[in-house]
C-alpha cells in the first residue's frame, strides 16, 4: 500500500506540482505547500519546512534525504543517494550527480560502461549558489559556502568558501566561538 501511495504521489508532482509557479509568484496558490507534501511521501526522509522549488527533478526520489528547513533551488536536477542536512540553501539550476559512466574498456561502448553509485552528503547550513555541479562521492561538510558555477569534484571542508572550476578553496568563513 505504502508504495501504490507513493507511486501516486511521484505521479502527482511530475504530472501537476512540478509545473506549479515558483513559491515567490504572488499566483502561486500554494504551490509550495502542495510540492513539500508530495515531496514528504516521496523522499526517504523529509524534515519539517522543506522548499520544493518550481521545475525541481529528483528521479524516483526513493533515496533522498533532507532535512529541517532545506529546500531544492528552481530547475535543480539531483539524483540519489543524496542526503542534505538542516538549513540548507541550494540555489537554482543545481545539478548533484551520483552515478557517472567509465571510459576504460575500449571493447564495451561508454554508455554501458556505469560506475556503481556513490553517495553525496550536504551537511548542516551550507549554501549551494546557483548553478553548481556536485559529481558522485562528495561530501559538503558543515557551513560551508559554494560559489555560483562551480564545479565540485571533492570535499569541501567546514565553514570553508569555495569556487571554480574544478572548486577550491578561496576563504574560510569567519568562526567565532561563543
Amino acid at each position: 500500500m505504502k508504495k501504490l501511495r507513493t507511486y501516486i504521489c511521484l505521479m502527482l508532482y511530475y504530472a501537476i506540482a512540478r509545473h506549479l509557479p515558483g513559491s515567490d509568484m504572488i499566483y502561486s496558490f500554494g504551490s509550495k505547500q502542495i510540492r513539500r507534501f508530495l515531496c514528504k511521501r516521496i523522499f526517504k526522509k523529509a524534515g519539517k519546512n522543506i522548499n520544493i522549488e518550481h521545475g525541481v527533478f529528483f528521479g524516483s526520489g526513493a533515496d533522498i534525504e533532507i532535512g529541517d528547513n532545506s529546500g531544492l533551488g528552481l530547475n535543480c536536477r539531483v539524483s540519489g543517494p543524496l542526503k542534505i542536512g538542516n538549513d540548507v540553501m541550494i540555489g537554482p539550476d543545481v545539478m548533484i550527480f551520483t552515478q557517472n559512466h567509465r571510459n576504460d574498456r575500449l571493447d564495451i561502448p561508454m554508455r554501458l560502461q556505469t560506475d556503481p553509485k556513490r553517495p553525496v552528503v550536504i551537511e548542516d547550513d551550507v549554501w549551494i549558489a546557483a548553478r553548481v555541479i556536485i559529481l558522485p562521492g562528495v561530501t559538503i561538510h558543515r557551513g560551508a559556502i559554494v560559489g555560483a558555477g562551480a564545479v565540485v569534484t571533492k570535499d569541501v571542508p567546514e565553514y570553508a568558501v569555495v569556487g571554480g572550476n574544478p572548486a577550491k578553496v578561496i576563504r574560510y568563513r569567519n568562526v567565532k566561538k561563543v
